[in-house]
C-alpha cells in the first residue's frame, strides 16, 4: 500500500525532555526521502480515507526512500499540508527498528526500541524504552548509544539522550547513558580498519536483549 506524499520544507523541533547527552551528528540525513511516497507492508492493515489514519500490524515494514521502518503495529497519520506521522510498537519479546542512510556519506543511522515515533514535519525519530542507536560507516560500528529515550533531530543533526531506570534500558545498568564514539580518522586509520567484515542482515535483528 502506497500512501500519497508531498515535498516537505525543512524544519526543526525541540523535544521536552531532560537530555542528559546530546551528540551532534557528521551529516543529514538522505534529504531525497522527504518527497518519497510512504509505502505500508503488512499482515493485515485498515486505511481511514476520511481521517487519513492508518492501522497496520504483523510484520509491518514501512518505506520511505532510504527510510524502513519495522514493528509489529504501526499507525501512520497524515496532516491535510501532506506531513505523515508513524508510531510503530514493537511485536512482545521484541523491538522495533528503524533504518535510514546519511546525505553524502557511505553511513546509515539504525535504532532500536520498543516504541518508535516518526514525524516528518519536525524530521525527527523518538526511540522509546529499551532504545539504541547505531551509525554504520562503511558497514562497520562507528557510534553506539543507548538510553532510555533517544531524539534523533534530522534538521539540526543532533542526538538527545535521557537516561533511565534499569528496568526501562537494561543495557545500562543503574539506567545511566551510555555512548562509545568513533573518531573519523581514528576508525579509518586503525589497524585491521580495512580488512573489518563488511555489516551483514541478522535474522535477530528486533529482538529485545
Amino acid at each position: 500500500m502506497t500512501l500519497p506524499s508531498l515535498p516537505f520544507p525543512r524544519c526543526s523541533l525541540g523535544w521536552a525532555f531532560a537530555a542528559l547527552l546530546v551528540l551532534p551528528a557528521p551529516a543529514s540525513a538522505e534529504r531525497a526521502d522527504r518527497s518519497k511516497p510512504l509505502n505500508v507492508e503488512a499482515d493485515a492493515g485498515r486505511y481511514d480515507d476520511v481521517k487519513q489514519v492508518g492501522t497496520f500490524s504483523g510484520n509491518v515494514v514501512v518505506t520511505k526512500g532510504t527510510i524502513q521502518i519495522r514493528a509489529g503495529r504501526i499507525e501512520i497519520r497524515q496532516t491535510p499540508e501532506g506531513y505523515q506521522a508513524a508510531v510503530a510498537t514493537a511485536a512482545p519479546g521484541k523491538l522495533s527498528s528503524f533504518r535510514q542512510k546519511r546525505e553524502g556519506v557511505d553511513e546509515t543511522i539504525e535504532g532500536e526500541a520498543d516504541r518508535i515515533e516518526y514525524d516528518s514535519r519536525s524530521d525527527t525519530v523518538r526511540f522509546i524504552g529499551h532504545a539504541v542507536v547505531r551509525r554504520y560507516r562503511d558497514g562497520n560500528v562507528a557510534d553506539e548509544t543507548a538510553g532510555s529515550v533517544i531524539s534523533y533531530d534530522n534538521s539540526a543533526e543532533v542526538f538527545s539522550v535521557s537516561g533511565g531506570s534499569a528496568a526501562s534500558s537494561p543495557a545500562n545498568p543503574g539506567g545511566r547513558v551510555r555512548a562509545v564514539l568513533t573518531p573519523r580518522d581514528a576508525a579509518a586509520s586503525a589497524p585491521g580498519a580495512a580488512s573489518a567484515p563488511p555489516l551483514k542482515a541478522s535474522p535477530a535483528l528486533g529482538e529485545r536483549r
